[in-house]
């Protein structure tokens, strides 16, 4: 099966698991958010392009692949990935747990940063298509962190 064709649908399939559990009404709009906060149209198109490019990451790094388990490896570390971002966004959104998804934050954040230093040995370019992830991510926890700090107890 094509790579290139696996891995955007993956990422396709992510994309919108993630984006179906967000839900930004009434209960979102009730939240403190600090006055940083990126407008809220701004984050579809900034996942678009981190799932886009962590698709040609997979790409890179399974062309990059050496072996059988190194293939495996680049699977196991991408559906960990994808699990952990969906999780995030049924923590933070479905669930209304903002505290909980704080809990859960660094170990999406640590999936993209093992994705980084695994692939650079044999696909660099891998690595660097997962940077922009990586300090979207930072971000992306650091909001959490705040919204949680602003609005405490859940």
């Amino acid at each position: 099966m094509n790579p290139i064709f696996v891995a955007a649908a993956v990422a396709i399939f992510v994309g919108l698991l993630g984006g179906s559990l967000t839900d930004t009404g009434t209960w979102y709009q009730s939240l403190v958010k600090p006055w940083w906060q990126p407008p809220d149209w701004a984050f579809g198109p900034a996942w678009t392009v981190i799932f886009a490019l962590a698709a040609m990451s997979a790409v890179y790094a399974w062309r990059g692949a050496r072996s059988r388990a190194q293939r495996d490896l680049v699977i196991g570390l991408f559906a960990a990935n994808g699990f952990f971002n969906v999780l995030w966004s049924m923590l933070f959104f479905t669930v209304r747990r903002p505290d909980w998804a704080l809990l859960e934050v660094p170990l999406l954040w640590l999936s993209v940063l093992i994705g980084v230093v695994v692939f650079w040995r044999n696909a660099r370019t891998a690595s660097y298509y997962l940077l922009p992830y990586l300090i979207w991510v930072s971000f992306a926890a650091y909001l959490n962190w705040t919204v949680v700090a602003l609005n405490t107890p859940f």
